[in-house]
Formats: C-alpha cells, sequence, structure tokens
C-alpha cells in the first residue's frame, strides 16, 4: 500500500514538473514553436510548407480587398500561391466554419455547405523569366458546384493528393450577412496623455427588423485593425439600449493605438536602384540581394502622413512586361534596425502582409553585437511592400508598433467591424453585421 502511494505520489510529480509546463508553454509563446506538430490544422493563417510562399487571400475584384463576402451576394473570393518546389501536385481545398473566437463551430459540413465540399485546384502556371523556379496556384469561390449556406467566420485550407492530413496552408476569411445596420464614428480620446495618440471609435448598432433578445449574452462585436489580429478587440459590450439602438461608447475596449504610417520599399526591380534600396547584387547561387538602408526610430519624431497600402503590398515585376503572377521573381530583402541595446523586454518583428501578420520565425529579428541592431532576411516576391517593426513580449499575441513607430491619433488607418449573433437554441455564430471603416475618411 504504501509503495502504491509512493508510486501514485511520483506520477503527480512528474505530471507536475514535466506535462504541466509545456502545457503553459503551449497555451503563451507566440512563435510557431508552439505547434509541436506542424501537420495540426491550425484556425488561422498559417503555412505548413516551407515552399509555399506569397498567399493571398481577397475579394476577387480588387487586389487589396479584404476576404469578405456578401453571403447573398455575387463577389467571389481568390486565393491565390506560390509553390517553390515547381513540381506539379495535386492540390485541393476544403471549408471549416468556425465560431466568434476561431473555435470551430458544432455545425456539420453539410449544414453550412451546399454542392460540392472540397474543390481541386485546377489552375496553374509555371513561373516564366525567373531564376527561382516556381508553380503560381490559383482558384476562386465560392462556384456554382460550391455555395455557402451560414454566415459567419471560415477557414480554407489546402491540402496535397487527396490527403487532408497532408496540409499545405490554412486561411481566414469571412462571409457576413447583414441584418443589422452600424454608424460609427472617430475621436481623440478625452484628455490624459492617450489624448494625442489614440484613436477611439464610437458606434452604436440598430436592430430594427431582427431581433436580439439578449444582446449582452448573445451578440459578440469584434473590431480589427488594418486586417490585424494581434490586437483585434472582442470583448465589447453596450453602454447604452435605448428601443432598436444598441450603443457603444465610452468604452476603452474600443480604443486603439493610432500607430504610425507604413515604411515601404519597391522591390520591383533587381537591376535599378530604388529609394530605399542601397544595395543589389548576386550571391554564388545566382539567388537576387536586396539590401535596405538602415531603418531608423519614430518614436520621437513628429507625425508625416503619407499614402500607404495599411500593410499590404502588390507584386510586380518592373523588368518584364508580362503576367506579374509568374514573372516576378524571388529575392532576398535585408532588413537593419539600429538599437544600441538588445531589448530586454521581449524581440522585434517585421510585422505585415508581406509577414501574413505573424509573429514567428520567419518575421523574428536578431540582435547584431557587431552592428548594434536588430537583422532580418526575407524571402520575398517582387514588388512593393509595407511593413512595420512590433515588439511582442512573447506572453502576449499582440504586438506593439509604438516602440519603434510612434504613436499618432490622426495616423490613416482602416478598421473593420464584426457583429456576430447566436440565436437561441442554436449553436454556432452567425455574422449579421460588417462595416468597413476609416480613421480619415469621413
Amino acid at each position: 500500500m504504501q509503495c502504491l502511494y509512493l508510486t501514485m505520489n511520483f506520477k503527480v510529480l512528474v505530471y507536475f514538473f514535466l506535462v504541466l509546463p509545456v502545457t503553459l508553454f503551449c497555451q503563451t509563446k507566440v512563435d510557431d514553436e508552439d505547434y509541436v506538430n506542424d501537420n495540426v490544422l491550425k484556425y488561422d493563417d498559417f503555412n505548413y510548407k516551407k515552399s509555399i510562399k506569397t498567399v493571398q487571400i481577397h475579394e476577387s475584384s480588387w487586389e487589396f480587398g479584404s476576404p469578405f463576402i456578401d453571403l447573398h451576394g455575387s463577389e467571389q473570393i481568390e486565393l491565390s500561391f506560390d509553390d517553390l518546389e515547381a513540381d506539379r501536385q495535386d492540390y485541393s481545398l476544403s471549408f471549416i466554419h468556425c465560431n466568434a473566437d476561431w473555435t470551430p463551430s458544432d455545425l456539420m459540413i453539410s449544414e453550412y455547405l451546399n454542392g460540392y465540399f472540397d474543390l481541386n485546384i485546377i489552375n496553374f502556371s509555371f513561373s516564366a523569366n525567373t531564376l527561382q523556379k516556381y508553380l503560381h496556384y490559383s482558384i476562386l469561390f465560392p462556384q456554382q458546384n460550391l455555395t455557402f449556406t451560414k454566415s459567419g467566420n471560415y477557414i480554407v485550407y489546402v491540402y496535397a493528393n487527396g490527403d487532408k492530413k497532408d496540409l499545405v496552408l490554412s486561411r481566414r476569411f469571412l462571409v457576413f450577412d447583414n441584418k443589422i445596420s452600424i454608424a460609427a464614428n472617430f475621436r481623440q480620446t478625452i484628455g490624459g496623455a492617450e489624448q494625442f495618440n489614440k484613436q477611439h471609435l464610437d458606434f452604436t448598432i440598430n436592430n430594427s427588423g431582427y431581433d436580439i433578445t439578449n444582446p449582452y449574452k448573445d451578440l459578440k462585436v469584434v473590431i480589427t485593425q488594418n486586417n490585424r489580429w494581434d490586437n483585434a478587440v472582442t470583448d465589447i459590450k453596450p453602454t447604452f439600449m435605448g428601443g432598436n439602438t444598441l450603443t457603444y461608447s465610452l468604452d476603452d475596449a474600443s480604443t486603439f493605438n493610432g500607430g504610425n504610417e507604413f515604411r515601404y520599399f519597391d522591390a520591383r526591380s533587381v537591376r535599378f536602384y530604388s529609394e530605399r534600396v542601397k544595395e543589389i547584387y548576386k550571391d554564388e547561387n545566382l539567388k537576387n540581394h536586396i539590401v535596405l538602408y538602415k531603418d531608423e526610430t519614430r518614436a520621437t519624431k513628429p507625425y508625416l502622413f503619407y499614402n500607404d497600402f495599411n500593410g499590404k503590398f502588390l507584386i510586380k515585376n518592373n523588368d518584364f512586361k508580362g503576367n506579374m503572377d509568374i514573372e516576378a521573381d524571388y529575392v532576398f530583402v535585408d532588413f537593419f534596425l539600429p538599437y544600441l541595446n538588445p531589448e530586454p523586454n521581449g524581440n522585434f518583428y517585421i510585422m505585415g502582409k508581406l509577414t501574413d501578420w505573424r509573429m514567428n520565425k520567419t518575421s523574428k529579428m536578431t540582435y547584431n553585437y557587431k552592428r548594434f541592431g536588430y537583422e532580418a532576411q526575407l524571402f520575398l516576391k517582387q514588388g512593393f511592400y509595407n511593413y512595420i517593426y512590433v515588439l511582442s513580449n512573447d506572453s502576449d499575441k499582440r504586438g506593439d508598433e509604438t516602440i519603434i513607430e510612434g504613436n499618432h491619433w490622426d495616423t490613416e488607418n482602416d478598421y473593420n467591424i464584426f457583429v456576430y449573433h447566436r440565436k437561441i437554441g442554436t449553436y454556432f455564430d452567425q455574422l449579421v453585421g460588417y462595416r468597413k471603416l476609416n480613421s480619415l475618411k469621413k
């Protein structure tokens, strides 16, 4: 009996010292290393193979559009990507309906899809006039033989050779069904030091003609800034209720850092130098390299407005005139950020669509003690890119751009407001309201 008691205690100690720390590590660390097995589906934007590059997902009519479509509209979403292995692969895609918090809903696939449940990617092209060989794949959905029947959050994932365990990539997109209306306006925060660096969003929801029994429990409001999910606001409750109007005001939850306009560089040519390019060369493997001029902190500099893409990029090759999808080459781009001493409160990351808005091993910068600064190298398709530097302490998914970029209330930013509703008796969140806003465009 005593031996059994000691054995049980030993097992408890083993669990406490070995299993529990691993669990906590997986819950807190935001790096890609928190995924023990890269072949397990993440309900997130993720590439499962290193050869997959330049994944783009957007409403098909505009390459700078967001992947949001109307449930009852005629819009389609375009998904495209490059495979640097350059061998023809049989790729297919499937869809998962998710709740407002991006956890999978309890709907069966037949409850949110009509027609086929999977699509084969039949559109592909080989690269041309490029040193880096690749295949470019693209597909549009929904299609005549596959339509969505429920609004909400969705994950599309691509798999290879008919094996859904052979994952290639996953991306988020949203299908909305506007049953309520949203009115909103921006203002500076009232008083205090944050008055000149924060952007506050007041908004109202009008649900006339649509029944919301308990808005405090059944309604979920999410706000994103520039399509970033790391700093999305998800816990917002109405401050006033009257008739068919819900008012969201005087709530710090809908206050964002103004930040700064995105930095940029032009990598459309490997023959001619552009404004931000310091050096262009080929290495011993005939790979093109672009070295950018060193960046400087903007935290103490006055705000300067200029037009940007709010973190997006444009694929283009100025050295050839043809199909940019297959004639834009890949280049190594070197970044350098002077910084007197290593930052003790976390790590710096390159943030933007060029890194899929992720803070991971690819976007993480390393400190160079000889150069006294942070450096990183990205392998990117030729084009015009936006980016910022953010700091993360690796215990919070939110990146802090204010340390390097500064913080200004009058910065131009895009915002999205999503309103989700779970009807009584149902077991999924439907997206009943969507509104896009810009901090400068009234």
